[in-house]
């Protein structure tokens, strides 16, 4: 029986993908539900499992763009493994004396040191030769060889330098590599996002001795008892929430000639994935501690970076945060993630002098920046949003954690 396979749905609004990779070669057989390619959609990467056990007959190439619906493989369901076909072979004994065949491949073998070494014709250098040239970025053709017909040998590829006024031989190739559909619909979003909103970027600095101070306490006993670390994310996430909940426009987004304003807070969390930049869903936020936040974006992270995220976990949010300071960001302008109207930059933490009490001391500061759609929001809230966003970070216990900070932790 020939069953074909189809492109299921991976998910709403999506009626198209493309074949990133195929993870069997035509003629293979394959098990049920093993995993026969990878599929990406302009949201994710998915595999896509064999529907049953057979040998299978591919239908598109890599890098076709194919229909959701659309047939890309057949399975032969009655095909038998080809590991029961060849128990079947020793039982014959007409197959069982091909070695005395095979007797005469020494003589071919010997032939072959012979045949290599003729190759070493003039220019031509040593494998050690080779390696040095390679390093050096030096091409053979700069060089002429002292060994037996003219080969370049180590000593001739350790004295050469480059030529005055003649161009390296180092490499000056180039790679042409098409684009997935997910890195594409990227592209697209970015630009439309720049093109279609009055995009505007406002900056702070945040003291973050406050948090240093309470990680550096209770960090370990954090650890024990939740099984997750007490990182930086869930106090940004704690503080974005409560501004959003201060300045309800940043939680907005324009629909045609309406401002749909969002009671909730799904905060969107700028992970990096084997195919690129991924943003998960924190759904609800506003309802959860920081060991749930903690714990969600752990369990986002890991899913993103093993490449198991779905397409519902990434649709939707009602404001970003984006952590650039892993990378070693000091400063940056993000761009809005659409159809949202606002995105947090994090960057990353230097050790800065400051003014306190009048006095000059040294503090560990993080510039912070707003990117917002200034078509729904004025400054007044975007400027005010990323003060709230500060003053929860500066004091967290007082505005963060309702001035029980144990309890805040679940201690």
């Amino acid at each position: 029986m020939i069953l074909e396979m189809k492109v299921p749905s991976p998910g709403e609004s999506i009626t198209e993908v493309e074949i990133a990779q195929w993870l069997v070669s035509d003629g293979d057989y394959v098990e049920k539900d093993q995993a026969i390619a990878e599929v990406d959609s302009d949201k994710a990467t998915l595999e896509l499992p064999a529907e049953a056990s057979g040998v299978i007959t591919l239908k598109a190439a890599e890098g076709d763009a194919v229909a959701v619906g659309q047939v890309v493989c057949l399975i032969d369901t009655g095909a038998s493994k080809p590991e029961e076909a060849g128990k079947e072979e020793p039982a014959s004994g007409s197959k069982a004396a091909p070695p005395p065949a095979s007797e005469p491949e020494p003589e071919a073998k010997e032939t072959k040191p012979a045949q290599a070494r003729e190759t070493y014709a003039s220019g031509t250098p040593s494998p050690a030769a080779r390696k040095i040239l390679d390093e050096k970025g030096i091409s053979p053709a700069e060089i002429s060889g002292s060994g037996r017909g003219g080969r370049i040998t180590r000593e001739d590829a350790a004295n050469a330098t480059h030529s005055m006024g003649t161009p390296g031989g180092g490499s000056r190739g180039e790679t042409r590599t098409k684009l997935s559909m997910l890195r594409r619909k990227v592209a697209e979003r970015l630009v439309s996002a720049k093109n279609e909103t009055a995009m505007l970027t406002t900056f702070n600095e945040v003291d973050m001795s406050a948090v240093y101070e309470i990680r550096a306490q209770y960090k370990d006993a954090f650890k024990d008892k939740h099984g997750v670390s007490l990182g930086f994310m869930s106090f940004f996430t704690k503080a974005v929430i409560r501004a959003l909940q201060a300045y309800p426009a940043v939680n907005s987004m324009i629909d045609g000639k309406e401002m749909i304003s969002y009671d909730f807070c799904d905060i969107s969390i700028a992970v990096s994935g084997p195919k690129g930049l991924m943003v998960p869903v924190i759904r609800n936020a506003e309802g959860l501690s920081f060991r749930g936040i903690e714990a969600e974006v752990k369990r986002l992270a890991i899913r993103a970076r093993d490449g198991q995220i779905t397409v519902d976990e990434m649709t939707g949010g009602t404001f970003t945060i984006s952590n650039g300071g892993v990378f070693g960001s000091m400063l940056s302008t993000p761009i809005i993630n659409p159809p949202q109207s606002g995105i947090l930059g994090m960057h990353n933490i230097v050790d800065r002098p400051v003014v306190k009490d009048g006095t000059i001391a040294i503090a560990p500061i993080m510039y912070v920046a707003l990117s917002y759609d200034h078509r729904i929001i004025d400054g007044r809230e975007s400027v005010g949003f990323l003060v709230a966003v500060k003053e929860g970070i500066e004091n967290p216990v007082e505005h963060l954690m309702g001035g029980d900070l144990k309890r805040a932790l679940e201690l």
